[in-house]
């Protein structure tokens, strides 16, 4: 068994951790992971699902959770990123904001409505939406582009809001749409991107 303690560590840490210990790997093993939040388990197994691993996670007392990661049939890490980086032409937009350019803020939420709107009337989608910092309001309830946003994760357009922004801004359980990430993946996937928008 590999033990990755990531206990007191800040977002993206606990992912580079299992990542750099899955990846070290020679042979399948049972990965047990310490984490000390909600918002790390979730990354962390989203990463374990993403390589097609079986996890298991439990929590061991208040601020202590363990994640089990059984390896066996698992893609490794560089099988699981040179699949993804294949797939070329991959527009990522960027949401670091809840409104769009600098002036008036009332101006500038009618701006960022009105830009998600018209992503869905693209011919061609962009991949991936990701939403950090104030960005993350937009993906929870109460947003004005919940419509929007759920139309386009229909029709197969990837949404990710940073999950340490949602616990920030107290909306974490409040999530509409889309799945909460890490800021390793939101790096990840940036630096993957062949175009990158930035309304």
């Amino acid at each position: 068994m590999i033990k990755v303690n990531a206990i007191g560590d800040a977002c993206p840490i606990p992912v580079v951790k299992t990542k750099k210990a899955i990846s070290a790997m020679t042979s399948p093993e049972l990965v047990e992971v310490l984490v000390d939040n909600e918002i790390a388990v979730q990354n962390v197994t989203k990463l374990a699902k993403e390589l097609g691993a079986q996890v298991v996670s439990s929590k061991i007392k208040e601020g202590e959770y363990r994640i089990s990661i059984q390896t066996e049939g698992a893609a490794s890490v560089e099988e699981e990123g040179g699949s993804v980086a294949q797939r070329g032409d991959k527009t990522v937009v960027v949401f670091a904001s809840d409104r769009m350019g600098e002036g008036n803020d009332e101006l500038g939420k009618v701006l960022v409505k009105g830009f998600i709107f018209a992503l869905t009337q693209l011919d061609k989608l962009p991949e991936t939406l990701l939403f950090y910092n104030g960005g993350a309001t937009l993906t929870a309830e109460g947003s004005d582009c919940l419509e929007d946003l759920l139309n386009l994760s229909k029709q197969g357009v990837q949404i990710f809001t940073c999950g340490t922004c949602l616990n920030y801004y107290n909306l974490t359980d409040h999530l509409k749409v889309g799945e909460v990430t890490n800021m390793y993946h939101i790096v990840e996937t940036m630096a993957k991107a062949d175009k990158i928008l930035r309304p």
